[in-house]
């Protein structure tokens, strides 16, 4: 981050920004991998191995023992289990960003918020437009999600012409419309209601807020609890994915310790190290170990347990839970009349949400909130960037599928909101990345203190 004057930027921005900058090139190269993995389902599904790629979703798993059995299809371990995993991770970023990121005040959340609210209802009314009154209008929650992955990967391409800015209000006004869907699975996605697996989802859930009340900050017990939540979910009738969420929210979220308290702490204990280094001796002494271990535990105790999991759990989402997921789910037949396909009203429907929805949506209450002067456009970043921004929130693919196979049970549906959802994320990549590339950086502002959520991230 630049300040006037100054041509690199200080040694405190830098070591404050960096983990917001491992961070997009994690989701940027994670994006890249969704989109092989997307490709090679479309190829297998329009090959002579389409029918080997279709049967391999159907395979029962069975996981359990004795009278306790969970038995689904390999395509329901993906969407229900590995993606719980998923959701966990997007609850943590919520937590994170509510806390102590861009969206801990009024003032920063303003502006992602009117922007991720158009460009959910403006997508949402234009996908009902189609389908109103037929049964295809479950699905007017595809269009309303943007696939953080692909949409950084497209800005990681543009280089210096994306400011940092830019990234983080793409980040922000994703992870709320991640919220958003959210709250739509939660809402309007759920099959008919056991309520007694709904009772013990409750009893753990309420053992997840105890736990975490009391102090405990070991993964182990979370992961348990966690666990059980999730079953009792799968097992209620509410999409189990939303477990994940639940279960993130109770993840301690404060450090032990202060930043000063552990520097000193540190340092004391590296002075201590240095004081039994002899010349040739290998062996630590027993101080040594005992500075060793201190620090360790003081290492755990400034880093929060949900920055913990989040950094632990991130590559394993990027680069095998998402692509695993694209590749179950973006296998469509195209044979036949393809422009029959695209010309139905559920796949006008999402092409018209998502790319027409999205850059309408985001753009127009965005406006609307800096001119009411609820907020205000990040330093650096001008409104021609930001509408470059509102197309590419049209790439709605992960999310977009998951809703999809929620709102459809009919496979010849799903596959028309597949092939929306592949054209309208395409249009809106490529005509992103266009207008992006041929924007000139906005002249530089002076920028906001990087946020705790950046140190933390």
């Amino acid at each position: 981050m630049q300040t006037p004057g100054q041509d690199t930027p200080s040694p405190t921005a830098t070591l404050l920004l960096r983990p917001f900058q491992t961070f997009f090139k994690l989701e940027a190269a994670g994006g890249i991998l969704l989109l092989v993995c997307a490709t090679a389902a479309l190829i297998l599904a329009n090959s002579p191995l389409a029918e080997g790629y279709f049967d391999l979703w159907k395979t029962i798993v069975t996981v359990g023992a004795g009278s306790f059995v969970i038995a689904k299809p390999l395509l329901l371990w993906i969407n229900d289990g590995l993606m719980a995993i998923f959701f966990f991770v997007v609850g943590l970023e919520i937590k994170r960003e509510v806390l102590v990121g861009e969206l801990s005040s009024p003032k920063k959340a303003a502006l992602p918020l009117a922007a991720a609210l158009g460009g959910m209802v403006v997508p949402a009314l234009l996908y009902l437009a189609f389908n109103a009154g037929t049964d295809t209008a479950s699905g007017w929650g595809i269009p309303m999600a943007t696939d953080i992955a692909f949409a950084l990967g497209v800005l990681a391409l543009l280089g210096t012409r994306a400011p940092l800015a830019l990234k983080i209000f793409l980040t922000a006004l994703a992870i709320v419309d991640d919220l958003g869907a959210v709250l739509v699975i939660a809402f309007f996605y759920t099959a008919e209601l056991s309520w007694i697996s709904l009772g013990l989802g409750g009893l753990f859930l309420l053992a997840l807020i105890v736990v975490n009340r009391a102090g405990v900050r070991r993964t182990w017990v979370y992961v348990v609890l966690g666990l059980a939540l999730w079953v009792a979910f799968l097992k209620s009738g509410v999409h189990a994915t939303i477990a994940g969420v639940l279960l993130a929210m109770t993840i301690p979220a404060r450090r032990r310790i202060d930043a000063d308290a552990f520097l000193m702490r540190g340092r004391s204990l590296l002075d201590t190290f240095a004081i039994g280094m002899k010349p040739g001796k290998v062996e630590p002494t027993a101080d040594q170990r005992a500075a060793v271990h201190s620090l360790e535990v003081a290492c755990e105790a400034i880093e929060t347990p949900l920055a913990r999991m989040e950094h632990a759990l991130h590559p394993w989402v990027a680069f095998a839970i998402m692509p695993i997921f694209a590749f179950a789910n973006a296998g469509v037949a195209l044979g036949g009349d393809l422009g029959a396909a695209l010309g139905t009203s559920v796949s006008l429907g999402v092409i018209m949400g998502l790319f027409f929805g999205k850059q309408i949506g985001v753009t127009a209450f965005s406006w609307l909130a800096v001119r009411l002067g609820w907020a205000e456009l990040p330093a650096g970043v001008g409104w021609r960037q930001l509408y470059g921004v509102s197309l590419l929130t049209g790439i709605g693919f992960t999310m977009s599928l998951f809703i999809a196979n929620l709102a459809f049970g009919d496979p010849v549906v799903l596959d028309h909101a597949k092939i929306g959802i592949f054209a309208a994320s395409l249009l809106s990549g490529v005509l992103g990345w266009g207008l992006l590339r041929r924007t000139s950086p906005a002249t530089p502002a002076p920028e906001r203190e990087p946020t705790a959520a950046m140190a933390e991230g």
